[in-house]
């Protein structure tokens, strides 16, 4: 399904990208050496109840995941980069932690991710990974005019994380959003430009470029959902929510 929204709704996409953005930027603050995973999904919880929003992971349950998530955010440290599943964890220094967050607010959806380095211990190859996959996210945004292709995203995507040098996987990455969490079209993070789906104004992009250090490998871990790097090697992951206008994307999780 592919969503195409109204004035309205982009406005109350707006509304759901300033809260999205609003609670990861309070958790990056409090999150901390010695901080419990498990309190940082709590947090996010009291977030997202205080805005009378509703949370779009607790009861996720797709095909690829063992049952319902049951948590209110992704919490991916170290060599894990996707689906992260809370647990009792207390974050170390020189930890990469990547957050990856979803909230629906007035009927709409908005979904963003970010990683960073926990303390004051970070290494040269963990800021070059995150800088990155934020270059990426930046390179992708600016493909999304009105009229460009999704493969065109893509390839400017693909060719940040390639020229970086990082391998591509492309089982899992950008999608469209809008009434619900996950929906087409798929946004791989790398491809060939001028083609797949033509963008049009109103649409909802969630772009997730991600990248392990030395792998394009995932395995899933024994909680079931946890995707991590096959060669036990550090991750990074950035996301915003785009809306496609005449004028150009703008970006909702800013």
């Amino acid at each position: 399904m592919i969503e195409i929204l109204n004035a309205s709704e982009l406005e109350r996409a707006a509304a759901t990208g300033k809260l999205v953005s609003t609670i990861l930027k309070t958790l990056k603050n409090r999150a901390g050496v010695g901080t419990n995973l498990l309190e940082i999904d709590q947090w996010t919880s009291d977030f997202i109840r205080e805005a009378r929003a509703r949370s779009c992971y607790v009861d996720y349950s797709p095909a690829f995941g063992r049952g319902p998530f049951g948590h209110y955010i992704c919490t991916s440290v170290n060599d894990a980069v996707l689906h992260g599943r809370p647990h009792d964890y207390a974050l170390k220094d020189g930890d990469l932690l990547s957050l990856d967050l979803a909230v629906s607010l007035g009927g709409v959806v908005a979904d963003s991710a970010m990683s960073f380095v926990v303390g004051s211990s970070s290494s040269s190859s963990d800021l070059a990974m995150i800088d990155a996959t934020e270059r990426a996210l930046q390179a992708g945004i600016a493909a999304a005019t009105p009229d460009a292709r999704i493969g065109d995203i893509s390839h400017a995507i693909g060719s940040v994380l390639a020229d970086a040098g990082y391998l591509i996987n492309t089982e899992f990455g950008g999608h469209g959003v809008g009434s619900t969490m996950h929906q087409d079209p798929h946004i791989p993070n790398t491809g060939r430009p001028g083609r797949g789906y033509r963008l049009r104004p109103g649409l909802l992009l969630a772009i997730e470029p991600w990248v392990m250090a030395d792998t394009a490998e995932l395995i899933t871990d024994a909680d079931g959902w946890t995707l991590k790097s096959a060669t036990g090697a550090r991750t990074a992951h950035s996301e915003h929510t785009i809306a496609i206008t005449k004028d150009g994307p703008v970006i909702l999780t800013q």
